[in-house]
């Protein structure tokens, strides 16, 4: 039976190799890839010959979508057949506790020394001391399934893998000589079996390729993002991720030459790849940009002899740091964006516009063949590789770019967040140091927008652009990206001192940064008590770790009050937002409050100031009627169907990850039927309500707010209440008189380029622009900030101010705009709009976050601003 079996599985193989050789798979660069002599069913060890995916699998690669469990195994498989050219390296788990691995390939000449070829990339760089030598192995990082529905990445690895392994395979046998190939086969686990495994469920026996059948429909929220619903592929600069931090930590011990990140668009696209379209970033160097041509070149070899369709040079820019090709660039590689048509709702087969049908075999086949021209250049060009490599660092460190030369960070700023922009630096290895003593310059203010007298304060943060990362500092500090195109796909504006909410100036000398290490801010409580039994425990509210202070002190049944008015106390001034942790109130704490307290702040990085009376010498005492409790609010967001994705992933992730505090959710196709008496605050993120909200249903939610609920309703949420009874937030009519007038004064204005189409149509958009929002900080709800907050506005607000009974706490006026593109009407709509606003109805609050200060959780300057809304609004 057993041998039956096996005969079964071998037959079954050479046919499906057969079919995919159809395909054009088995015939990439003229090769033939034989089958394996024998078959097995597949043991992750080194028993028997080593077997082809079909083989392995039991079924033919592009008949279905691996597990990614069964990928690791055949890549198990694959290793323990070449443990003298291959290994695995585990470098961390998902947040569902998948594996996240690399398979690290060598010829078995370099294999032995590849931890020497690892540091010689990193003293190419600069990075490390050391001799360095440019005829070792260039690098060669592949990465798939970084968007989790974009599943034909995970099928192509394995035929990609087979080939590294594969003796007789004597073109990729030669290219090892010259190359380490790292493969990353799924860098998204978590969504990518999201789909594998949804997809596999409702597919139809035999695939159908109608675009109507249900297998091309993805329910919400598809497989793209992972856990959290963040797009992986956006966090390559931010690394806010699990797995985007864990992997970079081994990106950066290798320093790959080359990077290649695999993707797919719409099942009725081509394929596309390299050179890229505009706007390149400033600092792509020349080369860079020559080499992503060379890589095209050699893709375009192997797609010409095959007759396969590409496109190349549009859509898809080097401009933003977020992506697995332009994060790379920045850091010396050649970035390579891979764009096979397909996608999630390309499945197995499907029926494109132009009449034929795409199978996941061709799809397959098309990203191989493009592994394989990656390694093949890589290989061949290996030493102009290593020498324009060696180049990009030397230059960096000795002759950097750029108007800027030191970018200084005030050591004023909050302890906490100065503390987290330089941890960030750190896992960039981006290096720092502190000014020695009092320098005057001229430099460029961040606050302000302006250039203007600077006065550099003793240790404040110096981040120099002579080191080996500055075209990573360039990128990542630069007030205002220089965009060459108005056609990207993401955002145009990013600058950490915007994004930390810190002050911070860009100068154009060189300063020194030969100051000693200062001393860091007391953050354990216990330092700061100056008796065993204080009267109560005082914490400034600056940031988030303060935030999640407040948040474990909740969980841990303490009391806590904060003030509403800015207080003085034993020689120390508080501003609104402080919290108060009085032992009265706390009894029932006995010997622990003290403790627990100081654990606690220990815990969360936040500074506590133990003081011995209530008495305030200036402002109202701890006692005060203006000193407000905390109730331990019960928390919900919306999630499911109509909502988007990243959106609620956004605040899923900075309950359960950033804060640790407990948030229920509730799906959008049973939200009628909850009980809204059990929950205090209700989070609405982003997306379309008209169908979630029925007029019934809003009066509901309004009967609910008013029965003492909060309600926090961010972008299409705030978009969907405007100009609805009882809500204060109104849109900004349009003045048809003025409009009448200003065509009648301009008459060819309707006259238009179809060819312009494209570029018109950005007129009305904002990608991801840095504008300055006034804060009324009296409010609870921007406690803890200046006058003035950075946001990262992504869409035109066009909103009225609110009317009476209503707070106008963050507004954009007429000089608001700070960086990046915004089109000329949405320009013209960001002045004097509404951006952050809250009006009580009846005993309850709504909160309007019109603008989103979770996005993508790298813009920490808003993240204090939303535990503002959910913990001290309507207190």
């Amino acid at each position: 039976m057993a041998f039956s079996l096996r005969s079964k599985l071998f037959a079954r193989g050479q046919a499906a190799a057969q079919a995919l050789g159809r395909t054009g798979l088995t015939l990439l660069l003229g090769l033939a890839l034989p089958l394996a002599s024998a078959a097995q069913t597949a043991p992750a060890d080194a028993a028997g010959p080593l077997l082809t995916p079909d083989q392995f699998l039991g079924y033919a690669l592009g008949t279905q979508f691996t597990p990614q469990a069964d990928v690791l195994r055949y890549a198990a498989h694959v290793v323990a057949h070449t443990p003298a050219r291959m290994k695995v390296v585990r470098y961390g788990k998902t947040y569902e506790k998948r594996t996240l691995e690399v398979i690290e390939v060598a010829s078995a000449e370099n294999f032995g020394q590849l931890d020497a070829i690892q540091h010689n990339g990193r003293r190419l760089a600069s990075l490390e001391t050391g001799a360095t030598s440019r005829t070792m192995p260039a690098v060669c990082w592949l990465s798939y399934n970084v968007h989790g529905n974009e599943a034909v990445s995970s099928e192509a690895v394995m035929q990609v893998l087979y080939d590294l392994a594969n003796p007789q395979d004597q073109q990729m046998q030669d290219w090892l000589k010259n190359t380490v190939v790292i493969i990353d086969p799924c860098v998204n686990p978590d969504g990518h079996d999201r789909y594998a495994n949804w997809y596999n469920r409702v597919r139809n026996q035999g695939p159908n390729a109608s675009p109507d059948a249900w297998e091309h429909h993805e329910p919400w929220p598809g497989g793209r993002y992972n856990h959290y619903y963040f797009d992986l592929n956006r966090d390559w600069a931010w690394q806010t991720q699990q797995e985007s931090r864990q992997r970079i930590v081994l990106y950066n011990q290798w320093l790959p030459q080359v990077h290649a990140d695999f993707h797919e668009m719409g099942p009725n696209n081509s394929y596309y790849f390299s050179p890229a379209a505009k706007p390149y970033h400033a600092d792509i160097t020349p080369f860079q940009r020559k080499f992503q041509g060379i890589i095209g070149d050699y893709n375009r070899a192997v797609f010409d002899k095959n007759n396969w369709l590409y496109f190349t040079r549009e859509t898809y820019d080097l401009f933003a740091p977020t992506y697995g090709d332009t994060w790379p660039s920045f850091n010396g590689a050649i970035g390579m964006t891979y764009e096979q048509g397909g996608g999630g709702a390309g499945g197995v087969r499907f029926a494109r516009l132009d009449g034929d049908t795409l199978t996941l075999a061709q799809r397959i086949a098309h990203h191989h063949a493009a592994s394989r021209a990656t390694v093949q250049a890589t290989a061949e060009r290996h030493d102009d590789l290593l020498r324009e490599f060696q180049a990009y660092f030397t230059d960096a460190r000795t002759k950097p770019g750029g108007a800027y030369k030191t970018y200084v960070l005030a050591s004023g700023n909050d302890p906490g967040q100065l503390r987290m922009l330089t941890q960030y630096l750190d896992r960039q290895q981006i290096s720092y140091g502190f000014a020695p003593r009092k320098i005057k310059a001229r430099g460029f203010n961040y606050a302000s927008g302006k250039t203007e007298d600077v006065e550099v304060a003793p240790h404040d943060v110096l981040v120099s652009m002579y080191q080996p990362k500055s075209t990573l500092v360039k990128v990542l500090f630069e007030p205002r990206p220089q965009l060459e195109d108005s056609l990207t796909y993401d955002i145009t504006s990013w600058a950490l001192p915007y994004s930390f909410g810190v002050k911070a100036y860009a100068l154009a000398q060189r300063l020194d940064a030969s100051g000693p290490t200062p001393t860091q801010p007391v953050v354990k409580g216990s330092a700061a008590a100056p008796t065993d039994r204080p009267y109560a425990y005082l914490a400034r509210w600056n940031n988030l770790q303060d935030v999640r202070f407040l948040s474990r002190l909740l969980q841990q049944q303490v009391k806590v009050r904060f003030a509403e008015q800015a207080f003085e106390a034993e020689g120390q001034k508080y501003a609104p937002g402080t919290l108060i942790i009085t032992r009265t109130g706390n009894e029932a704490l006995g010997p622990r409050f003290d403790q627990l307290v100081r654990a606690q702040a220990d815990s969360a990085g936040s500074v506590v100031q133990a003081v011995k009376s209530g008495f305030s010498t200036t402002g109202h005492d701890l006692g005060s009627g203006s000193v407000h409790f905390v109730k331990r609010p019960t928390v919900a967001v919306v999630a499911g169907p109509g909502i988007d994705a990243t959106a609620f992933g956004e605040v899923w992730h900075f309950f359960e990850q950033q804060l640790g505090y407990p948030i229920t959710v509730l799906g959008t196709d049973y939200l009628g039927r909850v009980n809204m008496a059990k929950i205090d605050v209700l989070i609405l993120p982003d997306g379309n309500y008209g169908d979630i909200y029925s007029e019934r249903a809003l009066e509901s939610l309004k009967a609910w707010v008013r029965g003492g609920g909060k309600l926090i309703a961010m972008e299409g949420a705030a978009k969907f209440l405007a100009n609805k009874r009882d809500f204060l937030l109104k849109t900004k009519a349009d003045d048809s008189v003025a409009t009448k007038k200003t065509d009648q004064a301009r008459p060819y204005q309707a006259l238009r380029r179809y060819g312009d189409a494209d570029r018109e149509g950005t007129e009305d958009q904002a990608l991801g622009t840095i504008y300055r929002v006034q804060l009324d900080n009296s409010h609870p709800l921007a406690f803890g900030y200046g006058g003035t907050y950075s946001a990262l506005i992504r869409t035109p607000l066009s909103y009225r101010f609110l009317g009476k009974g209503g707070w106008n706490v963050g507004v954009i006026k007429k000089d608001g705009y700070y960086a990046g593109f915004a089109g000329r009407k949405a320009r013209k709509d960001l002045v004097d709009t509404l951006v952050l606003g809250e009006q009580e109805l009846g005993r309850g609050q709504v909160v309007y976050l019109a603008d989103n200060p979770l996005f993508r959780a790298f813009w920490q300057g808003g993240k204090l601003l939303f535990g503002n809304a959910v913990f001290l609004v309507g207190q």
